[in-house]
């Protein structure tokens, strides 16, 4: 194990570097290293860590969503709270349904499968999508009209959506006895609860910090909040509720109540996150199988770029009332398109539960992380600076 640790971060490091100096995103790099080093490249890896490769990138991601949480600017959060409602559902139902259809009638999938592909497909990337936009606002990119918080506060609830109704086609498909109205209802549930969970911890450190007889020093603080952070998730997966959506409400009301606090811990995040985004992306390439994807062939490619086309439209509706620009609502839809953890998570289940074309929607699964991830993280990185207005520092 510790041999496989050495290699992630001493590759993960360089790849990160080359890639940064030739002015790509640096998460390309560390992708494309786990697809090297991995069980399908050179399979440099041991057993040891590719078994807890899920748990260790869940790691990540609560750190990096606490990060958001810890960014979001109540201002600017009431101003695009509606619009970003609107783009936690609109681009996904758009795509999922569009690739529903696409696949049903190019492929001839049982239109239960076809559904479960189109809605592993159209889950868009927190790991991709959240490190970006946070980029952009320690950069001050389209802050004035808080377009990084449009698209962190969406593609937090993006998923929900993706995967309850990935959920309710399984469920379908195996006869199960819940219903379709039942599986929907999860939706609102789920979110709700994560939102509340959140809340709720929040709530309890922050009194816990200003507890005068609890003496913490700065590095027990952030240990409670990332404990309380894993506590949430855990949570979300026994009574099923949007745990990670609860991390990112747990950092927002921490910075309400306790701002003091929130500027350290995001200080303190920002190191950790360096190590933690290497483990991410490098053992988010891992789980990229080039073999399965190279099945898939080009009426896979078609079908995700139809996807995407549907997604982008989804994107414009959503945005439909705000006040962007074309240009912006263009970067946007670039920005909404990254596709990574969700269909490396879920993408080999139908295979796995013994569904007829489970291999063919693993496949469709893996190439769309390959086709998406490096477009969407170079897309965004190329073209913040040319469609969004970047803030004056005084302006910030």
């Amino acid at each position: 194990m510790i041999k496989g640790i050495v290699l992630i971060l001493l590759l993960g490091i360089l790849a990160n570097k080359i890639f940064n100096f030739i002015k790509l995103p640096g998460l390309l790099g560390m992708i494309l290293v786990g697809i090297l080093i991995g069980p399908y490249g050179f399979n440099l890896l041991d057993n040891s860590i590719l078994n807890n490769s899920s748990d260790i990138r869940m790691l990540a991601l609560i750190v990096i969503l606490l990060r958001a949480g810890l960014g979001l600017n109540r201002e600017i959060l009431d101003k695009v709270g509606k619009i970003a409602i609107k783009m936690s559902a609109i681009p996904c139902l758009f795509e999922g349904f569009t690739i529903t259809l696409v696949s049903y009638k190019l492929l001839h999938l049982p239109f239960l499968e076809a559904g479960m592909l189109g809605f592993i497909v159209a889950a868009v990337s927190p790991a991709v999508v959240v490190p970006s936009m946070l980029y952009l606002r320690e950069k001050s990119f389209g802050m004035k009209k808080g377009i990084p918080i449009i698209i962190l506060a969406g593609a937090s609830v993006d998923d929900v959506f993706a995967i309850t109704l990935f959920t309710t086609f399984l469920g379908l498909s195996l006869n199960t006895k819940s219903t379709i109205s039942m599986q929907l209802l999860q939706i609102p549930i789920q979110v709700i609860g994560g939102i509340l969970i959140g809340i709720a911890f929040g709530y309890m450190l922050y009194k816990i910090y200003r507890y005068k007889n609890i003496k913490l020093n700065d590095m027990e603080k952030l240990a409670i909040l990332i404990i309380s952070a894993l506590i949430i998730v855990i949570i979300g997966d026994i009574i099923n509720i949007a745990g990670l959506l609860g991390v990112m409400t747990l950092g927002f009301i921490l910075l309400e109540k306790a701002n003091d606090y929130a500027s350290s811990f995001e200080k303190e995040l920002n190191k950790v996150w360096f190590f933690a985004q290497i483990f991410l992306f490098v053992l988010i390439g891992a789980e990229v199988n080039i073999h399965v994807a190279w099945k898939a062939g080009l009426i896979g490619a078609l079908i995700i770029f139809i996807g995407l086309i549907a997604r982008s439209i989804g994107v414009i509706i959503a945005l439909g009332g705000s006040n962007l620009n074309f240009k912006e609502k263009v970067f946007c839809t670039v920005a909404y398109s990254p596709k990574a953890t969700v269909q490396a998570a879920i993408g080999g289940i139908p295979l796995a539960m013994g569904i007829e074309s489970g291999n063919l929607i693993l496949a469709i699964a893996v190439l769309a992380v390959i086709i998406t991830a490096p477009l969407g993280a170079v897309g965004i990185k190329l073209l913040a600076p040319v469609l969004l207005e970047k803030e004056s520092k005084g302006g910030s």
